[in-house]
């Protein structure tokens, strides 16, 4: 009897400690019940609370695209429009153009018209006073002048006033002027460009250059040293070049002046040099004065 309550004690203790345990494990279930729980009630607002967000946003996304939409109409319907003007315009353009190329023709047909009927007048003009193309040039005359006074000088055969600028392609629309002058204060232009040479080759390069510069522009040059008994150049001139060589007690630069002076108003005269009493003359009666800078550098194109 004794074994047998023994072996029931050790049995109910048994049974309590498995129903302690057992007790146990329920309180730590029911806890991580609660627990889960409690943190599923808060998965379930943040899923709203996402829900509600999302919600929002969708209504934000689509008021945006609605205003994208009709803002993209309206840039469309503004490119048609611009669209439409600028073919407006072109159209305008198009038709002033040819209002103007008609306006233009009609413009060169009354030029035209005047200018051939101030050349048949000129024409007749010259008939009517049996004046024919002269022999000698009013430089000629002066020329024959500077040769009697200083015994003898050299003439080749025989260019528009008022105007000044430092630009070669300036001297070549001068002279391409009608029956344009060219006369050429020497050693102003050779001293300037070229002093390091002798006399005799300042002479001969410059003389060199106005036969290329005349023979392309076909005006008349003359071009005017200081004598100073230096002999005149023997061998042949280029073609409508005249080499002036002043005589005693006179200088080039009056010799200039009287050239200038011997043309008739209206004839293209074109002085080259940088002294500033031979400028104020040539100008004073009439022609254009280039620098000697300038000539130098349009030589340096030839």
């Amino acid at each position: 009897m004794s074994r047998l309550r023994e072996q029931l004690e050790t049995a109910r203790t048994q049974h309590r400690a498995e129903v302690e345990k057992l007790r146990e494990q329920a309180r730590s279930a029911r806890k991580e019940a609660e627990e889960a729980q409690s943190r599923i009630r808060e998965l379930t607002r943040a899923a709203r609370a996402a829900q509600t967000e999302a919600d929002k946003a969708n209504a934000a996304a689509s008021t945006e695209r609605g205003r994208l939409a009709a803002a993209r109409s309206e840039g469309d319907a503004e490119v048609r429009r611009l669209r439409a003007r600028v073919a407006e315009v072109e159209d305008a353009l198009r038709s002033a153009r040819q209002a103007t190329r008609e306006e233009r023709s009609v413009d060169e047909a009354r030029l035209w018209l005047l200018l051939e009927t101030i050349n048949q007048a000129s024409r007749g003009l010259q008939r009517e006073l049996a004046i024919n193309r002269p022999d000698t040039m009013p430089a000629d005359a002066v020329a024959s002048e500077q040769q009697l006074a200083s015994g003898g000088g050299a003439v080749g055969e025989p260019a528009v006033r008022g105007l000044n600028a430092d630009d070669p392609a300036w001297l070549d629309q001068l002279l391409a002027l009608p029956t344009a002058h060219l006369i050429v204060d020497g050693y102003n232009v050779t001293k300037t460009g070229f002093a390091q040479l002798s006399l005799e080759r300042q002479r001969g390069r410059l003389i060199s250059a106005m036969g290329v510069l005349a023979a392309r522009t076909g005006a008349e040059t003359t071009i005017v040293f200081d004598g100073n008994g230096v002999a005149a150049p023997t061998g042949p001139l280029p073609r409508r070049v005249r080499v002036l060589f002043s005589p005693a007690g006179v200088t080039a630069d009056e010799v200039i002046r009287r050239l200038a002076r011997a043309e008739p108003a209206g004839r293209p005269v074109i002085v080259v040099s940088s002294d500033r009493e031979v400028a104020e003359g040539v100008r004073r009666a009439g022609g254009y004065v280039v620098t000697s800078a300038l000539l130098v550098r349009r030589m340096s194109r030839s």
